[in-house]
Parts: structure tokens; C-alpha cells; sequence
């Protein structure tokens, strides 16, 4: 086993119960209030240790439960209740318009501010997380699961001087800042081309510009993917890239790369198409995963959760891609509800949408072949964003920064 890396001189280990002045596990209510507190609650902190304010509860309080359960700026809120992988999501509560409370799926943490600074300690909880420390230490019951508030004041922190402290919290503030500026500019990339695609064509249900109408089977053939026998090992192997639902991503035109292929047989048994067919989502669990697409840059088999659309020759496969992009919802509506969200092979070939002059469609694939290689590179910026942020995340509390 190897002897962990000594701290600094000026450091030293310390349990968290010496340093925190009160844990105080907030208070459950089943009640809403339109007029009443901002509870915060599970959905409220982010797994990479931020607050979201995009859908919050109010609740009925009492002037004792405000007094008790208020939060004040600096209050570390660990989230000791929730599903056993995500007990553990800790943010500080950096102010609020108007008074905020907090749920009993927390504890609130108010630390001594001459000796431990209240994001220094958030941090490093961040990092007990992404460790899967309080998943060793939870109790878990059905769903389930939460860290008892000894066990968590019992923890040792590696504690070192104040100023070291908010110089690590700095240094971390802004490689976190550059991340979330490098993830928010992918996400509105991620729309970009739909909102160019309604721009040159409309919106493919309506048609306001009148284009031909025609169904998806016009458009090009359809193939529904398969899965051969799991009980047949000789039809897996490394012939071809067998792809499925979870290669289909939104942040990326082509399919990502499987981590499974098949066999020259078990592509007998199977389904293939080549570069510029779009692979459909047909089948998923959650009905916001039906439709999702992606244009193949490729040869690749598939499975049955997806089904293949080759486009005719007076049909551009960029432009197709767009065009079941901007259609999700379309696709979504026509699935049936039951164990999984389908929409059957027959359904997708009948769905109406439309067809433009192949010259539009060509101009809207210049587009994306240029828009691509900008967002492969705001991909790699976010990926080396992220990469930063997380080792000097674990560098910071070792000394090492």
C-alpha cells in the first residue's frame, strides 16, 4: 500500500467537529406556499458543488423555523440525504434576494471563519464525494441512503493556515469560472444550428414557407437495427462497431465510439449502414431520449433501439440530420408509453415533413460541416477546462498547489 504524500509543515489534520461552530439538519414539509420561504432542496446543489436557482419551492415557515433554519452567506449545505452516489453534494449558499430555509435532506454547516474558510471546506467535501467516501460511511434503505451528522463532524480535513486556504479557494474560483464559461459556450453552441435550420427552412410541423410536403419513407430508407443472440458469443468480435442509444448523444454530430462490435457473422445477423445515414433513438426509458439523432461518419452496425435513415439522392444527409433534429418533438409525440417510449419502424417511415430544393439543402450543410469543426474545438476547450479544474481540485487539499 502505498504511504500517503505528507503535508506541508503548516498544515495539519483536524476533525471537522473542532472547526465547525454548529450542524444543523434542516426541516422536512410536505406543504407549498406561494406566498411563503425558498426552501432549498436535493435538486438545488449541483454534483460539481454549485447552487441552481432554476426551479426552487416555497414553503409555509414559522417565525421559529425561520430563526432556526435561515441561511446566511457562508453556510456550507451538505447534502446528507439522498440516493447513495450523489450523498455528499455540497455548495455554500453565497446570498439570496429574500430569506432562504433549508430541507431536512441537509445539514448546515457554519464554520469557525478565523480558521477555516467556508468554500476551502466545500471544496474539499467535493472531493470526499468524487471519492465515494460517503458512500463508504452512509446507511442505506431501499432509495435511500444518508451519512449520519457524527459521522461526518468526525472526518478529519487537512487544515492549512487561513491565507493558504483562500489562496487555494482563489486559484480554484477561476479555473472553476473558466470551466462554466467553456461548458456555457458549448451549450450554446448545442443550439446553434437548430436555430439556423428554422431560420432558412421554418419549422418543419407548420411548413410556412411551403415546401413540399413528404413523409420520412421519401426521404430515404429506413432500417430498424438488431441484436444478435447474446447466448451466440461468436457473433461479437472487432469486425464492426456495433453502436447503440448511448453512443446517439446531443453534444455530438456523429455517434460516439462503442465500446462493443461485432463479429463478420454477428453483421449478418445485425444491421449496417455507411457514412451519412442518421441513426434514431426509436426506443429509450425516458421519452426525452426518443429522437435523439446522429449522422453516421462511419460504417456501423446498430441495434433495435435505433432505427437508420439512408437519404434518397435528392436528399442531403446534413440537411436530414437538421431536419429530425428540429422534429424531436414530433418523434416524442407519435411514441407509445409503456415499459419503454417506442416509435415503431412503420410510424417513423409515415410521419410527415418536408422537402426543399436539394440547393437550400446543400447551403445548410456547408453550415454544419463548418459549424462541426468550431464545436469539436469548443469540445476539446471544455474537456481541458475540465481536466484543469478537477487536478488542481485534488492537488489542493495535498498540498500540491
Amino acid at each position: 500500500m502505498t504511504a500517503p504524500t505528507p503535508l506541508p509543515p503548516t498544515w495539519k489534520f483536524v476533525p471537522l467537529g473542532q472547526i465547525v461552530q454548529s450542524a444543523q439538519s434542516g426541516f422536512a414539509s410536505g406543504a407549498r406556499d406561494s406566498n411563503g420561504t425558498v426552501q432549498m432542496r436535493m435538486n438545488n446543489v449541483t454534483t460539481d458543488g454549485n447552487l441552481n436557482w432554476t426551479n426552487f419551492i416555497r414553503v409555509p415557515t414559522s417565525q421559529k423555523q425561520l430563526d432556526k433554519y435561515h441561511l446566511r452567506v457562508g453556510d456550507v449545505l451538505f447534502n446528507s440525504t439522498n440516493s447513495p452516489d450523489l450523498v455528499g453534494k455540497t455548495a455554500v449558499f453565497d446570498g439570496f434576494s429574500e430569506p432562504v430555509v433549508f430541507s431536512n435532506h441537509f445539514i448546515r454547516l457554519r464554520v469557525d471563519e478565523v480558521r477555516l474558510d467556508p468554500w476551502y471546506l466545500a471544496r474539499w467535501l467535493t472531493v470526499q464525494w468524487q471519492q465515494r467516501v460517503f458512500e463508504s460511511l452512509c446507511t442505506q434503505w431501499v432509495n435511500q441512503a444518508s451519512v449520519r451528522k457524527d459521522d461526518l463532524l468526525f472526518l478529519k480535513i487537512p487544515l492549512p493556515p487561513l491565507p493558504e486556504q483562500q489562496r487555494i479557494v482563489a486559484i480554484l474560483a477561476k479555473a472553476d469560472r473558466l470551466r462554466r464559461l467553456r461548458r456555457t459556450a458549448r451549450e450554446l453552441g448545442d443550439t446553434y444550428l437548430q436555430s439556423v435550420f428554422l431560420g432558412m427552412f421554418g419549422d418543419p410541423v407548420s411548413t410556412p414557407r411551403g415546401w413540399k410536403r413528404a413523409k420520412v419513407s421519401e426521404l430515404g430508407q429506413v432500417q430498424t437495427g438488431n441484436t444478435p443472440p447474446r447466448s451466440h458469443p461468436e457473433y461479437y468480435g472487432n469486425y464492426i462497431e456495433w453502436i447503440k442509444s448511448d453512443n446517439i448523444v446531443d453534444d455530438s454530430l456523429s455517434p460516439s465510439k462503442s465500446r462493443e462490435s461485432l463479429s463478420e457473422l454477428g453483421l449478418k445477423e445485425s444491421r449496417s449502414v455507411g457514412t451519412g445515414s442518421v441513426l434514431v433513438t426509436c426506443i429509450a426509458g425516458s421519452l426525452t431520449s426518443v429522437g435523439d439523432v446522429a449522422l453516421t461518419d462511419r460504417r456501423v452496425a446498430f441495434n433495435q433501439q435505433i432505427n437508420a435513415v439512408t437519404p434518397h439522392r435528392d436528399v442531403d444527409p446534413f440537411f436530414l440530420y437538421g431536419l429530425f433534429k428540429v422534429a424531436q418533438p414530433l418523434v416524442q409525440g407519435n411514441a407509445t408509453a409503456g415499459m419503454k417510449h417506442i416509435i415503431t419502424k412503420s410510424k417513423l417511415e409515415q410521419l410527415v415533413l418536408f422537402k426543399p430544393p436539394l440547393s437550400l439543402q446543400l447551403q445548410f450543410a456547408q453550415i454544419v460541416q463548418k459549424y462541426e469543426r468550431l464545436h469539436v474545438q469548443q469540445r476539446e476547450a471544455a474537456r481541458q477546462a475540465e481536466h484543469l479544474f478537477q487536478t488542481l481540485l485534488h492537488r489542493a487539499f495535498r498540498g500540491g498547489l
